[in-house]
């Protein structure tokens, strides 16, 4: 067994604690190549994975960079740096520990690339940025460890896969570089290992005592929840009587609008002015800061949140945690549960409030996931090529390279294991020319092989320009929000397109203040004090969650029951309800309704295949009916169900759901979509064809869109096959248009699928007449609308006979 070193112990026996055996077992393998730590929330899990570094540096902290730390949040960096202080002062170690992220300052940058400290703190964004410097090898010498904290955040985005190809670099810098990943449960250990791995070298797992069962329940309110919507304004004052009732409580909603309009609620019945704080990505970084500071020192009894508060902030005072919504993935759930009481073998104590009637089920579906510990997850797929040949041109960057040397370093990250070498030379082509539609123009001819065979940048001074790109974050298209006046304090933002449908006078929520809109200025919205008129909400356009698979199939399995005693009565009678008008959906089967309503035949398909999927799925389906000649009008899309309108009842749907008829109409759907521009953008901007930041100076939202639909239309017509084309489908399919989830529904439910006819509205259906986002369908259905109301005008004239014999 690894001893501590003295001034360890002491500071531990100092503070009447004892390493947990999960710490001590991290200790123990400090010198595996790669190891994996899963601990839960609060089992100090960070500081298990820094006690070797501490131990190693005790005895000897030699000048140079020992450790680097990656986070995947910024403010995630700052808490880690002033905790690890904490043992590092008391226990008089001579470590030096400092932060490096987009916040700080440009001059101690280029001091830590002279003189780097003993330990490092970053993202995986400042770490692709310090890869692509010339002197990166001398910055990262002595580097021994690195540490990447919540690896299950990154895992799922290509922020991660940014990171890993920057491992594998750092790999190559250092050959005994040794890798220490840090997680909270997840549904797949070895997944994890395996990312984080130096392909095809193994990773040891560490498994930590999951701790006591959470305290998790529904929260109880007097007034049943609403048929749709996701304000749960209805659960205001049973959400205050849990706040006056705890120290502090964490509210996490799925989108900032829902935090806004939570909060603008939850204040203004908040009669006895407790200090309550919002917390969102949109707001000041500096509104942001203060909240987090009045946290930390217990001053709020209350943060309404996103998922900005998500990763392991340590806010110690946090008793209790309330989900408004339906959380639509068990991982982010049991995530955000771990918040509350931050410490180990103390259970979290948690309330899910769900916002309208269909989310009680769900909510109560994710309440038997957690216990029975039954995490989700999707299977990702090999590693998107438009981080490729970001990492292509940071390499560049940072000096000639051998395109062979290069393939060999990046197959030795994980999601790029089985990159082919064609795969590479087309990444390596485009990044060199642009392309083939794009050769002839200058300002992407960057790269240029050497007569020695060795790739380097055509202009080194363009580096520069790559650096300011670097990242895989696309931000959406905001403008900044402050307080008129010469110098006003900045708020935060809001998006461009919600920016342009305001006019003066108009009021919005934002950071939970009502402010009035008074203009447009240098492309900074300048708004005034206005709390006397109902306020407008800002759209925010971060992740709309779509409702996992597994937790879709455990409701499905949840309607075949008899009855529901786990559910609130109201719930529990609306479904019975639905069973005796029509039938429940149920696994394996696709269960289709028909019935006329307001004029109109309706069909509504019960996927369950989550937003973006039902949302293409409507896309499709209304396609096919067109072509069919059913004449659909319009559609709305769910989690769990798409409702189509038209004239004419659909009495055979299998022709519909043909998968290769589907698979041709999203062809033609996806060719000249915008959801395909859109995806274009921002697969461009990673890949570095497009540049937002440009001399320090960011493009406008406007200018960028205009720029990069151009370039789109031009590959389209001229180079349809170009890589970037390529890139942009993948992405798309896997992305907004989910159209995975909708291949496994058809694959899953073959023939099975059950139209029934009812005469009226089902119970089930019902909200669905209630949701916003109708998406209506120019079609034939106008048309014989059109004539059938000119037959009806001529038919009351009287001149529906006039010249019909002759």
């Amino acid at each position: 067994m690894q001893r501590l070193p003295d001034e360890l112990q002491h500071w531990f026996d100092g503070r009447g604690w004892q390493v947990h055996p999960h710490q001590q077992a991290m200790l123990d393998r400090a010198g595996a190549p790669c190891l994996l730590l899963i601990a839960p929330t609060g089992g100090g899990k960070t500081l298990a994975g820094f006690l070797p570094t501490l131990a190693e540096l005790a005895e000897d902290a030699a000048p140079g960079l020992h450790t680097l730390y990656v986070s995947p949040l910024k403010a995630l960096a700052t808490d880690i740096r002033r905790n690890l202080l904490v043992p590092i002062e008391e226990a008089g170690l001579a470590i030096r520990v400092e932060d490096r992220t987009g916040d700080t300052p440009s001059s101690r940058k280029r001091r830590q690339r002279a003189d780097p400290p003993h330990i490092l703190l970053t993202t995986p964004e400042s770490l692709a940025l310090l890869t692509s410097y010339e002197d990166a090898p001398r910055m990262f010498a002595g580097l021994k460890r690195i540490v990447v904290d919540e690896i299950h955040a990154l895992a799922e985005s290509k922020r991660g896969d940014q990171l890993m190809l920057a491992l594998a670099r750092l790999s190559r810098l250092c050959p005994g570089l040794r890798r220490v990943g840090l997680s909270a449960t997840v549904e797949d250990p070895g997944a994890i290992a395996r990312l984080l791995a130096r392909h095809p070298d193994p990773c040891e797992i560490v498994e930590a005592d999951p701790g006591p069962e959470p305290d998790i329940s529904m929260l109880v309110t007097e007034e049943a929840p609403p048929w749709s919507g996701g304000g749960a304004s209805h659960a205001i004052p049973a959400v205050l009587r849990e706040v006056k009732r705890h120290r502090t409580t964490l509210i996490f909603h799925n989108t900032r609008a829902q935090a806004e309009i939570f909060f603008h609620n939850l204040w203004l019945a908040n009669e006895e002015a407790l200090p309550i704080g919002i917390h969102h990505g949109s707001l000041d970084r500096a509104q942001r800061e203060k909240v987090e500071q009045a946290m930390v020192r217990g001053d709020l009894r209350a943060i309404v949140c996103t998922g900005s508060l998500d990763l392991g902030i340590d806010w110690g005072n946090v008793d209790l945690v309330i989900q408004v919504g339906a959380p639509k993935n068990v991982k982010r759930l049991v995530q955000r549960i771990g918040r509350a009481n931050h410490r180990y073998n103390a259970p979290s104590k948690a309330l899910l409030v769900p916002a309208n009637r269909f989310e009680v089920v769900e909510c109560v579906a994710a309440l038997e996931a957690v216990k029975a510990r039954d995490l989700d997850g999707e299977t990702r797929g090999p590693g998107p090529r438009d981080v490729l040949c970001q990492h292509i041109l940071i390499a560049a960057c940072a000096g000639p390279f051998d395109a062979d040397e290069l393939h060999a370093e990046m197959t030795t990250a994980g999601a790029y294991a089985g990159l082919r070498r064609a795969q590479f030379d087309a990444c390596l082509a485009f990044c060199a020319t642009g392309g083939y539609a794009l050769r002839a123009y200058d300002r992407w001819q960057r790269l240029v092989q050497r007569p020695d065979g060795l790739w380097q940048l055509r202009d080194p001074r363009s580096a520069q320009r790559i650096r300011q790109n670097i990242g895989t974050i696309q931000d959406t298209d905001t403008l900044k929000v402050r307080w008129r006046g010469r110098g006003g304090a900045p708020l935060g933002e809001i998006e461009e397109t919600f920016a342009a449908s305001l006019t003066r006078g108009d009021t919005f929520l934002i950071g939970g203040q009502i402010v009035r809109y008074e203009g447009l200025r240098e492309m900074v919205v300048e708004v005034s004090r206005d709390a006397a008129r109902k306020p407008r909400i800002a759209t925010f356009m971060g992740t709309k969650f779509a409702t996992s698979t597994q937790l879709s199939e455990r409701i499905l399995r949840m309607f075949g029951q008899d009855s529901w005693p786990g559910l609130p009565r109201h719930t529990a009678e609306w479904l019975a309800l639905q069973r005796e008008v029509s039938r429940l959906p149920e696994p394996g089967r696709l269960l289709i309704e028909s019935f006329p309503h307001d004029g109109r035949e309706q069909l509504v398909v019960y996927g369950f295949a989550g937003r973006n999927a039902m949302q293409t799925l409507g896309l499709l389906l209304t396609k096919r009916m067109e072509e069919e000649g059913l004449a659909p009008m319009g559609f709305v899309a769910t989690d769990y169900a798409v409702l189509i309108w038209g004239l004419d009842a659909v009495t055979d749907p299998r022709p519909l759901f043909d998968l290769a008829g589907l698979e041709a109409g999203l062809e033609t759907w996806l060719a000249g979509n915008a959801v395909m521009k859109r995806t274009f953008r921002a697969s461009a901007t990673i890949a570095g064809l497009i540049e937002r930041n440009l001399g320090g100076q960011r493009k406008s939202g406007r200018q960028a869109t205009m720029s990069s639909d151009i370039l789109y239309d031009t590959l389209l017509k001229y180079d349809p096959d170009h890589l970037l084309l390529q890139i942009t489908r993948e992405e798309a399919m896997r992305g907004l248009v989910d159209f995975a989830r909708i291949r496994e529904m058809c694959e899953r439910v073959g023939e099975r699928i059950d139209l029934h006819r009812v005469d009226r509205v089902t119970p089930l259906a019902a909200p669905l007449f209630l949701e916003h986002g109708r998406v209506p369908i120019a079609g034939s259905a106008e048309e014989r609308l059109l004539r059938e109301e000119i037959a009806r005008l001529l038919d009351d004239a009287g001149l529906s006979q006039v010249g019909a014999d002759g």
